[in-house]
């Protein structure tokens, strides 16, 4: 057993030093063995064969000349070629643009084939679907255009131009599918097919991070709307723009600065569109910060006739109020008018602000830094060629040479604005001088043409259908001379006029103007609700006038008129036996027509003296604030049949605040004759010369004052108050009016329609003439056939007449009523708007103080037309 485990012993070693000794040698092997020859690099390839082109064969082309194609592809029969200069070929043919599809092949013989497809030629561009906007609008922004090569990625473009357009409407549902018809010669027509979407509409505006002040009212600030609401087809500005959005992150700022919180800032405004692709969700992430108040209010200015404390008298900020960037704003302007009033036309004004957090104080110092005095250098015009210099010039307030004057500028550019003769927005510019304290003024205006030949038609509430023709020229002859002549006919007038001004006569400030015309008024009254003519007022006459300013605001003008008025009525209407066969002259029956008609029948001449003064500082044809104010008076009596005194008066005054414009006017006549009444119960003031105004909303023309009312009696001898009667308007010798008026604000798009709506409050009154002859008739008893008696009027209380010598008809009474100063009152609402028609004006008005007698109307409306 022993001598086997010593064998099994040694048997282990002789293993384990053989597995020692096989490693170590095998590592000696490797260390020994020879190192092995690298792998040699592959050798370079071989530059790809030049070959020599052999042939050029173009195939496909239509249009194009082979050697057209070939010198686009840069390749010339001997010319060396690889594969390379083939590769660059295709490309610079498909770089043309002219091909739809290019093969270059026969590279490996040197015959070179080149086969085009040419792409096709454009016959015409059409458009289908466009109705909110015209071929006009999108055709010019489409660069493919008949005779030019069509190309898919230039159609692709144009598609995105189109519906560029469509954004910019907001109307992001809008898509454009280009499509082309196939024609022969390789012509295609390009279809852009458009379905235009609805207007994105404002879905809903969020505002975050707002303590101080609700949603509602900050949405109240903003030009953009919701859309909805009753009133939601009216509105312009519920669509999405987003020119829109970024003005009203700057009404907020606004908003809030004037509120106090001087460290506002908008955070975010984003604006999500609906996965419908057909609202816009618009979010604000406001920061509204601390409240501050006014602190010191200091000045700090350069200017020798400015002085700080002259300034503070300007400056209506007040210390330990809300700051309000706003107020900063006024002052700022008004100081800088006042600078200009001082001849510091480049006045440089700036507020400092300086913030305590800690006080929560808004510290201002108005810094006005040192600038010369100036005077005008020169005024230059320009852009006047029909207008002459001189009609231009001496509307400015301000000579060459004269010191700068602000307020005298801006009142130059409305008096040149105001003539009429040029492009609206007029603007008159300072430009520096050849010297720091001179100034240019430049003038470039764009004339307007001031010749007008009109025929004019239209319908009113009063004349029904209008006609007129006339014939104007504001500038005649470039002198600012005015001309005109016109021919006016409807139901109830007709008239020829012919007048002349010169608002510069003999070129010194005094008008001269003259006037000739021929005029014939139809008088109405009303059977129940039928209007009827009554008398006919015929006028021929012209008058002469002047006037001159006393001030720049304050003008006087003067008038001679003479006119011979004939009034009539109509025979077979009014008169007893019209024709002259009876026994009687033709006479005016009181019974028909009235005794206070009949007694104005006749022929009368007016010679006439008058003048006028006049104040007006308003800003327009439509005026947002000042006052005009007018007061008139006239003579009749230097020559002719009638003698009295007439005076006129009116004022208004204009005031906006916040988009409202209020008006407040008023006024009054009175009329007293310098002769004595031709008659008992008649008046010394004829019915023609007569005040029947003023016309208050809510009655009818000639809808108040004083009226006769003739009532027929029925059979049984009561009066028929519910059957048709007569109403004649008699006019008066002392009226007053007045009216309060508010313009309310609208969007700008309603706005530039047109459209300036209004409510308002009428009241007035007119009165003040002698009671007239009244007729109380129970019956009229008219001889039968082969009778001799008389004719009868049959007063109440009188026998009856005999049915067998009379025909007996039904009488009347006549009432005189509306003979009162109490007001009448009515409220309304209206509106004007400059329709494709013409100016019309709708009313709608509600009479809730009249007197026995008044008529009134609820509703009225005029309207004409140009063609």
């Amino acid at each position: 057993m022993i001598s086997k485990t010593k064998s099994f012993r040694r048997a282990g070693a002789l293993l384990l030093v053989g597995t020692v000794l096989g490693t170590s040698a095998t590592q000696l092997c490797a260390q020994t063995a020879p190192t092995p020859a690298p792998t040699p690099a592959p050798p370079p390839a071989a530059p790809a064969p030049e070959r020599t082109i052999r042939s050029i064969i173009v195939h496909g082309n239509q249009r194009l000349e082979p050697e057209t194609i070939r010198a686009y592809a840069n390749l010339t029969p001997g010319q060396t070629y690889t594969a390379s200069t083939l590769d660059q070929a295709l490309k610079d043919l498909y770089g043309t643009q002219l091909f739809a599809d290019v093969t270059i092949s026969g590279a490996d013989t040197g015959d070179i084939v080149i086969a085009v497809r040419e792409n096709p030629v454009i016959n015409r561009i059409i458009l289908e679907g466009n109705k909110r906007l015209k071929d006009d609008k999108i055709v010019p922004e489409i660069k493919l255009a008949p005779r030019q090569i069509f190309t898919r990625p230039a159609a692709r473009a144009d598609v995105d131009r189109i519906l560029e357009l469509y954004r910019r409407q907001g109307r992001f549902a809008a898509r454009v599918e280009p499509k082309i018809v196939q024609l022969d010669q390789n012509r295609v027509d390009v279809v852009f097919e458009i379905y235009e979407g609805d207007l994105a509409k404002i879905r809903a505006i969020n505002i975050l991070g707002n303590t101080k002040f609700p949603d509602a009212r900050l949405r109240k600030e903003m030009f953009s709307k919701a859309a909805g609401g009753v009133l939601g087809f009216m509105k312009s500005n519920d669509t999405y723009d987003p020119d829109r959005l970024a003005a009203d992150q700057q009404k907020l700022r606004a908003f809030y600065l004037t509120e106090g919180y001087a460290d506002f800032r908008v955070v975010s405004a984003l604006a999500e569109l609906t996965p419908d692709r057909r609202d816009f969700v618009i979010t604000y992430v406001v920061e509204e910060g601390p409240r501050y108040k006014f602190g010191s209010v200091s000045v700090d200015s350069a200017l020798r006739d400015l002085p700080n404390d002259r300034v503070k008298q300007i400056l209506k900020i007040q210390p330990g109020t809300w700051f309000n960037a706003k107020e900063v704003e006024d002052a700022v302007t008004d100081v800088n008018a006042q600078a200009g009033n001082l001849g510091y036309a480049f006045a440089d004004i700036n507020p400092a602000y300086d913030r305590d957090p800690e006080k929560k104080l808004m510290n201002v110092t108005l810094k006005i830094t040192e600038t010369p005095r100036v005077y005008v250098e020169r005024i230059d015009i320009t852009g006047n060629t029909s207008t002459r210099d001189k009609v231009i010039r001496r509307e400015f307030r301000l000579n060459e040479g004269d010191a700068f004057n602000a307020l005298k500028l801006k009142r130059s550019q409305d008096r040149i604005q105001s003539l009429g003769y040029f492009q609206e927005k007029l603007e008159i510019k300072q430009i520096e001088g050849s010297a720091p304290d001179r100034v240019v003024l430049g003038l470039d205006v764009e004339e307007k043409p001031t010749g007008q030949l009109s025929l004019s038609g239209g319908y009113s509430s009063l004349e029904k259908f209008v006609i007129q023709l006339a014939v104007s020229q504001n500038n005649f002859l470039g002198k600012g001379q005015s001309l005109d002549a016109s021919v006016n006919y409807s139901a109830y007038s007709k008239s020829i006029e012919l007048g002349f001004a010169d608002p510069y006569f003999l070129d010194k400030s005094i008008l001269f103007g003259g006037q000739l015309y021929r005029r014939d008024y139809r008088s109405f009254n009303f059977v129940g609700n039928q209007r009827n003519t009554t008398y006919s007022q015929v006028s021929t006459g012209g008058g002469l006038r002047t006037g001159f300013p006393l001030t720049e605001y304050w003008t006087v003008g003067t008038r001679y008129n003479l006119v011979q008025d004939k009034i009539s009525l109509d025979k077979s209407t009014f008169y007893t036996d019209p024709d002259g066969t009876g026994p009687l002259a033709p006479r005016c029956d009181p019974l028909k027509a009235g005794q206070y008609l009949c007694d104005e029948v006749g022929t009368r001449t007016t010679s006439l003296v008058g003048y006028s003064t006049a104040y007006d500082d308003t800003d327009g044809i439509h005026p947002t604030r000042g006052q005009r104010a007018v007061f008139s008076q006239d003579i009749a009596g230097l020559g002719g049949d009638v003698k009295y005194g007439r005076l006129r008066a009116d004022a208004t005054k204009y005031k906006s605040f916040g988009g409202f414009i209020l008006s407040a006017h008023v006024e009054g006549g009175y009329i007293k004759a310098f002769q004595a009444a031709p008659g008992p119960n008649r008046d010394a003031i004829r019915l023609t010369d007569r005040f029947f105004g003023p016309q208050l909303r809510g009655f009818d023309i000639r809808g108040i004052g004083p009226r006769v009312q003739r009532i027929p009696y029925n059979a049984d001898g009561t009066l028929a108050t519910d059957q048709a009667r007569i109403v004649d308007s008699l006019g008066g010798k002392t009226y007053y009016a007045g009216r309060l008026e508010l313009e309310v604000p609208i969007s700008s798009a309603l706005r530039s329609a047109g459209l300036r709506p209004s409510a308002y409050v009428d009241a007035g009154s007119l009165w003040n003439i002698t009671s007239p002859a009244l007729t109380d008739a129970l019956s009229i008893c008219t001889a039968k056939a082969g009778k001799t008696v008389p004719t009868i009027i049959r007063h109440p209380g009188d026998p009856a007449c005999s049915a067998t010598d009379y025909d007996i008809a039904p009488g009347f009474k006549e009432f005189f009523l509306g003979n009162s100063a109490k007001p009448r009152l009515s409220v309304g609402i209206g509106v004007n708007w400059v329709s494709p028609f013409g100016p019309l004006r709708l009313d709608l008005a509600k009479a809730l103080l009249k007197q026995k007698g008044d008529d009134t109307k609820l509703f009225q409306f005029n309207v004409g037309t140009q063609f």
